[in-house]
């Protein structure tokens, strides 16, 4: 049985036309109860999210529109894996 093997985005192509950003002064914050798997930081007009456990890897930056597609999905459910 051959198995399948799934495209993935490489993370170097996700922020592909968005700014370098310094997120070194950055404020980040985890979710509300503070038990999230990310964090996410509000910078120069733009949201970036990186992984709580590897704070000093790659950060994901999104466009204010961007975010807010996001959060719309998650709320309503399109991201529940259960």
């Amino acid at each position: 049985m051959a198995e399948s093997i799934t495209q993935r985005q490489p993370l170097a192509d996700w922020n592909k036309g968005k700014p370098d950003l310094d997120l070194s002064g950055a404020q980040w914050r985890s979710g509300s109860r503070g038990l999230g798997d990310v964090q996410i930081a509000f910078v120069e007009g733009f949201v970036a999210m990186r992984n709580s456990d590897r704070t000093e890897g790659a950060s994901l930056i999104f466009t204010p529109a961007e975010w807010g597609a996001f959060v719309s999905g998650a709320r309503a459910g399109e991201f529940d894996l259960t």
